[in-house]
């Protein structure tokens, strides 16, 4: 794990110092949007023993103490003070995310961000901030997705606090985000967030088997495998859809740019045919409608690729070591120490004991991190 030293504020400000004026406003709003959400919180203890707090929150806070000591003692995550402060922000989402891909392309557009390195996608604290940099990238001819955030990680350099915008889809969806922002302190690759998002899912996935095994009631329990198996058909879907979207802009490269702008939307049309079709199967259930309404798009696509790809083969690894997950995380963070192509080399020598796995399991292992609301 991490050493964290010194001031955690002076990379960040000395980010601001050396930005060009392009980034230096995108830093301050960073900078000021998260000392907000620091400013709001008040420790889990202080509001449960409040006579004045709200008993259906000490109800749920009681809940969150529990999921965090959880997470340390029986997950082998960091013991520290985040997730241990609690704040309202008074908004549903803490970020809003923006999203790019080329209009004939499944490929990211990525930004480089001092302490993170370069990530798929750039954060606003102000929606309309949001918006209007997607703006910006749509006139550039780019694909945008602006992505309701309900959590995210400092990397354990400030203690994140549990929020109003992932407490209010219950306890098991905020045990569900410690476990996988909890899972960043551990390992973290500047350059790589296909690997970072991948081995955090993968973790919260362990987390919730055990804690579910260890605590839900039957119905928490069959409630949270008919949303894994919503994720997972969705999952699929999108993996597949993927694959044809490569092909039709990879190999079909040299037809002319109308032709291949009429079959990503006859591509997408079948998308959401299919997709209509699933969803008949859940009884009325509508909670990804939202996401496959009409500007579905190719940087909606790549969003959830960060999530997804690879958590099959971290899955593979983690089975490897008998789910011992100490061990497991050793063995992550040597794969953390290769280059890229090494690192991602080595997690695919895990897929075909992934596709045993997924074959004895009866489905598939992938599952989207933050879609379902």
């Amino acid at each position: 794990m991490r050493n964290r030293r010194g001031n955690p504020l002076l990379p960040l400000l000395l980010a601001i110092l050396l930005a060009g004026c392009s980034n230096a406003g995108y830093y301050a709003q960073a900078i000021s949007g998260h000392l907000a959400v620091l400013h709001a919180a008040t420790p889990i203890v202080e509001l449960i023993r409040d006579p004045a707090s709200n008993p259906a929150l000490k109800v749920q806070l009681r809940s969150v103490q529990a999921m965090r000591d959880f997470a340390s003692s029986e997950l082998a995550l960091p013991d520290n003070d985040s997730y241990r402060a609690y704040a309202d922000l008074g908004r549903p989402y803490v970020v809003w995310n923006v999203f790019a891909a080329p209009a004939l392309s499944l490929k990211a557009k990525n930004w480089c961000m001092l302490m993170v390195g370069c990530v798929g996608y750039r954060g606003y604290y102000d929606k309309q901030d949001a918006e209007n940099f997607a703006a910006e990238l749509r006139r550039e001819g780019y694909d945008t997705y602006v992505a309701g955030v309900p959590a995210y990680s400092t990397l354990g350099y400030f203690p994140d606090p549990v929020l109003n915008t992932f407490l209010r889809f219950g306890t098991l969806e905020a045990a569900r985000i410690i476990f996988h922002e909890l899972a960043h302190q551990v390992v973290f690759v500047q350059d790589d967030s296909l690997f970072n998002e991948s081995f955090a899912t993968a973790v919260e996935n362990e987390g919730m088997r055990r804690w579910l095994a260890a605590n839900a009631t039957p119905e928490q329990g069959t409630a949270f495998k008919a949303q894994r198996a919503r994720k997972t058909a969705v999952a699929t879907l999108l993996q597949d859809y993927r694959e044809q979207f490569r092909t039709l802009y990879d190999n079909d490269g040299g037809r002319p740019p109308d032709q291949q702008t009429a079959a990503k939307a006859e591509l997408f049309a079948a998308l959401r045919r299919d997709y209509a079709e699933l969803r008949a199967s859940w009884g009325g259930y509508a909670g990804y409608d939202r996401f496959f309404a009409a500007d579905l798009n190719n940087a909606k696509l790549v969003s959830l690729a960060l999530y997804n790809d690879l958590v099959p083969a971290f899955e593979a690894l983690l089975a490897s070591r008998n789910h011992d997950l100490p061990q497991f995380y050793r063995s992550v963070i040597g794969l953390a120490a290769l280059d890229k192509a090494a690192r991602h080399d080595a997690l695919s020598q895990q897929l075909p004991l992934a596709i045993a796995i997924k074959r004895k399991a009866g489905g598939t292992m992938s599952a989207i991190s933050r879609q379902e609301r």
